[in-house]
């Protein structure tokens, strides 16, 4: 008892002296946690910022792709289109398509806020500005895509107005129901969000939506001249300059590594993973859909094999987080067989002409992988032991976005048909778009013309 009397004293002047140390170093600790957030902050916009450069490149690897696979009397048309796509589609994407997908909710169908990024803090302005720029250029790609299935055969003027109605409304309001929650958190959440759908960068959100729209033009404006005989079957148009599609989709087998890490908009240690996932499965891809073409056709086709690629790196898309390395092979193996067998299926059987496969690649294996979320995910996944609650959320999400960007895009190019014309006139066509639409050549003195 003595003992403890006399150690009180000490105890007090030691909790004294801890107190004034503690005094002395809080600003220092609050200096060095400030310090910390602004570290991780800045090194978020940079890596942001660095992932949405090379998604913007993907716009050329899009257009060399498309131009590669098709002939060249339209290639400078198609590339006009790129361009457009990122320039007019940037602008109404700034103007409302950003708010539309981000603003605040309205019921869950869309957002109501952040016109023009109006409205937005001072002190959030730099981050705002980051994650802006970063989905612009997921917005003009969902356009890209639209581009390819409507390739040689569409006026450019109103080539202008279907990559504004995407851009601006179509894209942003399914993108509010999957993604709303990015930048205002739950203010923003959109309905799809709350069901718990799992669509990590965009195989169904981007990938799909482009893809379906893109089926749609091509069912309005109709076949190529020459596409089909008269009993219906189907002629190869063959694309001018494989080489160039070649590099087309090294250019986005490259970009996707901003498309997809990039997503984490957060410089954390998850984007090794992620990387990983995303060329083991468009690896997959060119492996299925090389053997299922050497298998179907007698010789390893490069179209089809290129396709794989970038079947595998759609499919992968929605999962690229939420999936192991081994997973990610599968699913971009079954992208590959699936690419294939769609491409031949939408050219033979539905008769519909997609000259760059847009709607199997972006479409079908967009949709594949956000069901493979609910098969594979790590977390929740059916074949890890999640039951089928996650795939019944996600097969829910692919009804959505096929019903949603099918139909609106079908009524978009049903109207514009209809009040402008969508379609170049037959001899426009067997000239070549960049003649008829631009009044150039790609090729000088290489103009090629076609046999009806």
């Amino acid at each position: 008892m003595f003992l403890r009397k006399s150690l009180t004293p000490v105890y007090a002047k030691v909790a004294i002296g801890m107190a004034a140390m503690m005094a002395v170093l809080a600003p220092a600790l609050a200096h060095a946690q400030e310090v910390e957030y602004l570290t991780q902050s800045n090194a978020n916009i940079l890596w942001t910022l660095v992932a949405a450069f090379l998604v913007m490149l993907m716009q050329a690897g899009f257009g060399c792709v498309e131009a590669g696979f098709t002939r060249a009397k339209s290639a400078g048309n198609i590339m006009m289109k790129n361009f457009l796509d990122f320039s007019v589609g940037s602008i109404c994407f700034f103007l409302f398509g950003f708010a539309l997908m981000f603003g605040i909710d309205a019921g869950g169908f869309m957002g109501t806020s952040g016109y023009a990024l109006s409205g937005v803090g001072e002190a959030d302005l730099p981050w705002s500005y980051t994650f802006w720029f970063f989905q612009s250029v997921f917005a003009a790609t969902a356009a890209t895509i639209v581009s390819g299935g409507m390739a040689e055969r569409t006026k450019f003027g109103s080539y202008v107005l279907v990559s504004i109605v995407v851009t601006g409304i179509i894209y942003p309001i399914s993108g509010h129901w999957a993604w709303g929650s990015l930048w205002l958190g739950d203010d923003g959440a959109g309905w799809l969000e709350g069901l718990g759908f799992v669509d990590f960068a965009g195989s169904s959100v981007v990938h799909s939506v482009g893809g379906w729209i893109a089926l749609a033009g091509a069912l309005v404006l109709g076949p190529r001249v020459g596409k089909y005989t008269e009993d219906g079957k189907a002629k190869a148009i063959p694309g001018h300059n494989i080489p160039l599609a070649a590099l087309g989709v090294f250019l986005l087998w490259f970009g996707w590594f901003g498309f997809n890490p990039g997503s984490t908009t957060t410089a954390d240690d998850t984007i090794g993973l992620i990387a990983m996932n995303t060329s083991l499965a468009a690896c997959a891809g060119v492996l299925g859909a090389m053997c299922i073409s050497w298998f179907r056709f007698g010789k390893p086709d490069i179209s089809m094999t290129l396709n794989g690629a970038l079947a595998g790196l759609v499919g992968i898309t929605a999962g690229c987080a939420t999936v192991s390395p081994g997973s990610s092979i599968v699913i971009g193996l079954i992208a590959g067989l699936l690419v294939v067998l769609s491409i031949e299926f939408i050219d033979k059987v539905l008769r519909i002409d997609d000259p760059v496969g847009a709607a199997s690649v972006h479409g079908v294996c967009g949709a594949w992988g956000t069901i493979a979320c609910g098969l594979f995910n790590t977390d929740g996944g059916l074949l890890f032991g999640g039951g089928f609650a996650q795939l019944g959320v996600q097969l829910i999400g692919v009804g959505v976005f096929f019903a949603w960007a099918f139909g609106a895009g079908f009524i978009l190019m049903t109207v514009i048909k209809g009040v402008f014309g969508l379609r170049v006139e037959k001899e426009e066509e067997l000239k070549g778009l960049d003649i008829a639409e631009h009044g150039s050549e790609s090729y000088s003195g290489f103009q090629l013309f076609s046999n009806e």
